[in-house]
């Protein structure tokens, strides 16, 4: 039973060891297709974070968030390791 609880943590931390190396390799100048994708959303967010709290949000660029998320997908996936 145990080997068998190994190989499902070892084949749940790969999707996301495989996720985030993918989006690495599709980063580019601009943060890639995840940028692209997570863009509306983001404005959305800022938005509503904006008139809620009635203080403008400071401008952050998308593709640090990016950059943020694929780092806590690969460290999250090692922890669970």
């Amino acid at each position: 039973m145990g080997f068998v609880s190994f190989v499902g943590r070892v084949l749940f931390v790969a999707a996301f060891l495989l996720s985030a190396y993918q989006e690495f390799n599709e980063f580019g100048a601009d943060g890639g297709p995840a940028a692209k994708a997570l863009r509306p959303k983001f404005n959305v967010f800022v938005k509503n974070v904006s008139a809620h709290l009635g203080v403008a949000v400071p401008h952050i660029e998308l593709k640090h968030v990016i950059a943020a998320t694929i780092g806590l997908k690969g460290l999250g996936s090692l922890l669970f390791f």
